[in-house]
């Protein structure tokens, strides 16, 4: 997801195993409730013209795992003073057509059940409220000064103006039927069910979305739209609405390179999970927001020229559609498994359309990110450690440092390999969740390698490596010293060496440089070196200075 400016244009089945749970469960601090499965979402909205205030009525199916539970919860914010008398208010709780008591405080709705469920058992409540959204579904007009509604949930806005278990380890279906002035178009996730005319100057949209998503990726956007079928990948549909204003602009900028973006990553990791893709442009995201099956786009997407910043911004959102809306983080701290997926994703497909020259300068552009962020926060960790402030969720190292995390993944274990393990992690997890510790597991399976302490230094502690070291020639090579200068973390790398001979040809040798000592060796090439080049093919994510030592 590039969701914010200031992140928008950077670049460039099983629900889950013990495990995974185990390690999650030490560090999130959400209130869980495994015994509960949440099925099915089905929201009926009603909006106006006339005023922000949303009516809305959710059923919710529930499925109880577990004997013992006598009550549901939900994240719903509450209407209150502190924002201005925005938020929703509770009308009705009921199942069944009978009245269910409950309590709505600190934003979230306790509902009591007239008896436990019994293992397994479904049952649904309905919910009705009304509010106007402090935030989460934003009101407001588009850079053209029309009316529009467009939603942001990201990380945990979906309780502004949703009732829902909030947090992407309960993934559910979904709908939405909206009731709206004709006026409108409307767009959510999935299959598009009914548009009917009611004849008092309303149109009822029906979506319905059949794959299991986190709620973060629940969307809505209702404004006056151009809407193009553009063609389609696998049966789906793709997409584009624009501003009605910017129809001409827009259908040009979003026809490319969606459906080529589709087949790399469908080809190469596994199938697109969705009923249909559409670009959407929208104005409650700066940059984009991956939405599962209708991605959001700021107002400023729209160029005309195609501009070469937003075109990458589509190639992120789309791979999203795989690494956090099929394969969805258990938990927030592991939000790397989205966003530097995503972001090495799309400098994958960089170098699939444009060329390895691309692909390195992207890569490079994310390494000096990197390096200047450690230099502020030298003990940033990618994955956090028990987050409880969601406007921390991510930073730009869940993006770059995540991105390098998996290219020297590829290094380490070679391409195929790489591929063969996340072709079996997405394949696994596919529209489930995940952890950092089922990734390693799935690549350990692939490699047949211990990669307990690779992921331990890379995503578990702060610090990147720093080498200080020098080069002497010798007749048949050259001796090389390196030893890590950086402050506390220490690190295990393999540090690539390309050798000009004095002979005219070039030579590359790997050594490692552990966490105990100094490296200090005899490179033998069969000539005297005369230029030594550390990484020479972009693979190490840290800084050095070797130094050559001249007689």
């Amino acid at each position: 997801m590039m969701r914010r400016s200031a992140l928008a244009l950077i670049l460039i089945l099983l629900p889950y195993s013990a495990s995974g749970v185990s390690e999650a469960a030490r560090r999130d601090t959400y209130p869980k409730n495994p015994d509960i499965d949440m099925l099915h979402y089905a929201f009926d909205l009603t909006l106006s013209d006339e005023t922000d205030m949303i009516r809305g009525i959710a059923r919710i199916d529930v499925r109880y795992l577990k004997p013992g539970q006598t009550g549901l919860r939900l994240d719903l914010v509450r209407a209150s003073d502190a924002l201005n008398g925005r938020g929703m208010i509770v009308d009705a709780v009921r199942m069944a057509g009978r009245g269910l008591p409950y309590r709505h405080e600190d934003d979230q709705l306790f509902i009591d059940l007239p008896a436990s469920p019994g293992a397994m058992e479904r049952i649904q409540v309905e919910v009705v409220y009304h509010g106007i959204p402090a935030s989460g579904l934003q009101i407001g007009p588009t850079k053209h000064g029309d009316r529009s509604f467009f939603s942001d949930n990201w990380p945990n806005q979906a309780r502004q103006w949703l009732p829902t278990v909030d947090h992407p380890y309960d993934k559910a279906t979904s709908e939405m039927r909206v009731t709206a002035p004709d006026r409108y178009q409307v767009i959510s996730n999935g299959l598009l069910v009914e548009e009917t005319d009611l004849g008092n100057g309303s149109r009822l949209t029906h979506w319905r979305q059949g794959v299991p998503i986190a709620t973060w990726l629940y969307v809505l956007g209702v404004a006056e739209f151009a809407v193009q079928r553009v063609g389609e990948f696998d049966g789906r549909s793709i997409q584009t609405w624009v501003y009605r204003q910017d129809r001409d602009a827009g259908f040009h900028d979003f026809a490319v390179p969606t459906q080529q973006v589709l087949a790399f990553y469908s080809d190469r990791i596994g199938p697109y999970s969705y009923e249909k893709l559409a670009n959407v442009q929208s104005n409650s995201v700066g940059g984009g927001m991956e939405a599962a099956s209708a991605i959001f786009y700021g107002d400023a997407s729209v160029t005309g020229n195609r501009d070469r910043r937003w075109q990458l911004v589509i190639v992120h959102e789309i791979a999203h559609q795989w690494f956090g809306n099929a394969v969805t983080e258990y938990d927030w701290d592991d939000v790397w498994l989205s966003e530097g997926f995503a972001t090495y994703f799309t400098l994958l497909f960089r170098e699939h359309a444009s060329g390895r020259d691309d692909f390195v300068a992207g890569l490079r552009e994310a390494r000096d990110r990197v390096l200047t962020f450690y230099a502020a926060r030298p003990d940033y960790r990618v994955v956090h450690d028990n987050l409880y402030d969601m406007s921390q969720v991510t930073t730009g190292m869940q993006y770059q440092k995540g991105a390098w995390v998996l290219h020297m993944l590829r290094a380490l274990v070679g391409t195929d390999v790489f591929w063969s393990g996340v072709r079996a992690y997405y394949g696994h997890f596919r529209n489930g969740n995940a952890t950092t510790a089922d990734f390693r597991r799935f690549m350990e399976e692939a490699s047949g390698q211990d990669l307990g302490w690779f992921f331990r230094q890379w995503l578990y502690q702060g610090g990147i490596p720093e080498l200080d070291g020098s080069w002497s020639p010798t007749p048949e090579g050259a001796r090389v010293r390196l030893r890590q200068v950086q402050n506390g973390y220490r690190f295990r790398v393999p540090v690539d060496i390309a050798a000009e001979l004095s002979d005219g040809r070039v030579e590359r040798q790997t050594v490692w440089v552990s966490e105990e000592e100094p490296y200090e060796d005899v490179l033998v090439f069969g000539a005297p070196v005369t230029t030594l080049v550390i990484d020479p093919d972009t693979r190490l994510l840290g800084r050095w200075e070797v130094r050559p030592d001249l007689p």
